[in-house]
């Protein structure tokens, strides 16, 4: 057990973000998800703004790393592109 108030208050607020991070990871994940089983053109480019922008929220936060964005979001812009 911890030995400081502070340390104390540390751990609450560790599993506090932890779980806020979890809970807005799992969300983008499953949007991608989405996005890329979808076969239609129209519903895919009704989506991917979403998802960017999602996705954009999430790497300013530091809940994902900014590259990791970056790659998911071309590769989704590809999906979506190849579409007929």
């Amino acid at each position: 057990m911890a030995n400081h108030k502070s340390s104390v208050k540390r751990i609450r607020q560790t599993a506090t973000r932890r779980l806020h991070n979890r809970y807005y990871a799992k969300t983008m994940r499953n949007a991608v998800r989405k996005l890329r089983a979808t076969t239609d053109k129209a519903a895919a480019t009704e989506l991917l703004p979403k998802v960017q922008k999602m996705l954009d929220k999430l790497a300013k936060r530091n809940i994902i790393h900014k590259k990791k964005a970056a790659n998911l979001k071309s590769g989704i812009a590809k999906h979506v592109n190849a579409l007929a």
